[in-house]
C-alpha cells in the first residue's frame, strides 16, 4: 500500500552526465537544461545538450537543436536548449558558416562531433 502511494508522487528529474562531464536534465517535452558549470564555454553547453539528445533521447545526428535561453546568460545560470524551433531564443544561436539554415540551430551530430571534448581533471600528487 505504501509503495503504491509512493509511486503516485512526482519523481525528480534524473540527471544525465554528458561526455564532457556537464549535468543535463530534460525539463519539458522538447527542452534540455544544461546546468551551470564555472569556466565553461558556450560550445561546452551545446556539446552537453547534443549528447543528451543523441544518447538519452535517441535523436538522429541530423536533428536540429536551438538555444532557448536568451543571451546574455546571467552569472551562475545554465542554458536551456530546445528541439522545437518555435521555442528558440532569437539571436541566441552560434554563428554558422557553410551550408545549412541560418536560424541559430545546429544538428545534434555537429554539436557532439565538433564541440565535445573529454574533460580530463587535473590531479595533484
Amino acid at each position: 500500500m505504501l509503495l503504491a502511494a509512493l509511486l503516485l508522487l512526482p519523481m525528480p528529474a534524473v540527471a544525465f552526465t554528458a561526455r564532457n562531464g556537464m549535468t543535463v536534465t530534460q525539463t519539458g517535452p522538447a527542452e534540455i537544461a544544461v546546468a551551470y558549470q564555472p569556466r565553461r564555454e558556450d560550445t561546452d553547453y551545446w556539446c552537453a545538450a547534443g549528447d543528451y539528445a543523441q544518447r538519452a533521447l535517441g535523436q538522429p545526428g541530423k536533428t536540429r537543436i536551438w538555444r532557448a535561453t536568451p543571451k546574455p546568460r546571467a552569472a551562475g545560470q545554465g542554458i536551456v536548449f530546445t528541439l522545437d524551433p518555435a521555442r528558440k531564443a532569437e539571436g541566441a544561436g552560434l554563428s554558422a558558416f557553410g551550408s545549412g539554415p541560418r536560424d541559430g540551430s545546429l544538428p545534434v551530430g555537429m554539436a557532439v562531433g565538433n564541440y565535445c571534448r573529454t574533460d580530463i581533471p587535473f590531479w595533484r600528487d
